[in-house]
């Protein structure tokens, strides 16, 4: 068997949302590829300030940041993209008046808007992700670029004339419970496949992903091997080529088992 290229998203596909850990047979099964010559990804739509707890947690071979806008390979960054200025200032001076209330993504910290905010959610999100990541929340002050930003939207937002107003700029993820991810166009879960295939010259038929959830539909369409969780979002399934266990009921080991990731050249099992 050939070196395989493994893609793993991180909230619900490898970090559980019960537990807020990456369980035991995920981590070992991780480790055995590993040894065995592949190579581990996170892909994730999470930026740098926010993969601390996962880096902690277990060895991988690089971080795909911000849905392709960051990539690192061990501890170097190989691409990196910021939204243009223009861009940038666009989305701060009309989010508010379309009703949304943006967060904005960058490798250092997610920029909030001063408050009030228009969405109610904002208050939620912005005190759950203080609580877990500290350092990484912070006050939008003008001038300050980001990567890519997501937006959370009401019944009374003017939801679909803000997203044709960024048509041209972003491509919007409708992660549904009034969140939108927004990503430049250009790069998306599936560029960062790509470059880390041609970096390390893996063929396409050799890289796995797994995933469950909206924004990793591109990344679905971007392989052959694509490992759905056995909780997901139904617009992914239509691009699974397997549908695995729960993530706490040892799905990712399931997975990588049943397809032969875990088998050495002989066809033994790795210990």
């Amino acid at each position: 068997m050939g070196r395989k290229a493994l893609f793993f998203d991180v909230d619900g596909t490898l970090l559980s949302e019960k537990t807020r850990k990456i369980p035991e047979s995920a981590l070992e099964a991780i480790r055995k590829a590993r040894k065995l010559g592949h190579m581990a990804f996170i892909n994730s739509g999470r930026e740098t300030c926010l993969l601390d707890e996962i880096r902690a947690m277990v060895d991988m071979d690089g971080y795909l940041c911000g849905c392709g806008t960051q990539l690192i390979v061990g501890d170097k960054t190989v691409y990196e993209s910021r939204m243009k200025a223009e861009d940038c200032e666009f989305v701060v001076r009309n989010a508010r008046a379309y009703g949304v209330e943006p967060v904005l993504e960058a490798q250092e910290a997610l920029y909030f808007l001063k408050p009030p905010y228009v969405a109610k959610q904002i208050y939620q999100v912005h005190d759950s992700i203080a609580s877990n990541h500290p350092d990484a929340v912070k006050e939008y002050k003008d001038g300050i670029l980001f990567d890519k930003f997501c937006f959370w939207a009401e019944e009374s937002s003017d939801t679909e004339n803000f997203i044709r107003l960024l048509s041209s700029r972003v491509t919007v993820i409708d992660r549904g419970g009034g969140m939108y991810e927004c990503v430049p166009l250009g790069h998306s879960k599936a560029t960062a496949i790509h470059q880390i295939l041609e970096l390390y010259g893996i063929a396409l038929e050799d890289a796995y992903v797994f995933g469950d959830s909206t924004n990793d539909l591109s990344m679905f369409q971007a392989v052959p091997n694509t490992i759905l969780m056995g909780k997901h979002d139904k617009e992914l399934e239509p691009y699974a080529s397997f549908v695995t266990k729960d993530l706490e009921d040892d799905g990712i080991a399931y997975a990588m088992e049943q397809l032969g990731i875990l088998l050495e050249e002989n066809g033994a099992r790795i210990q």
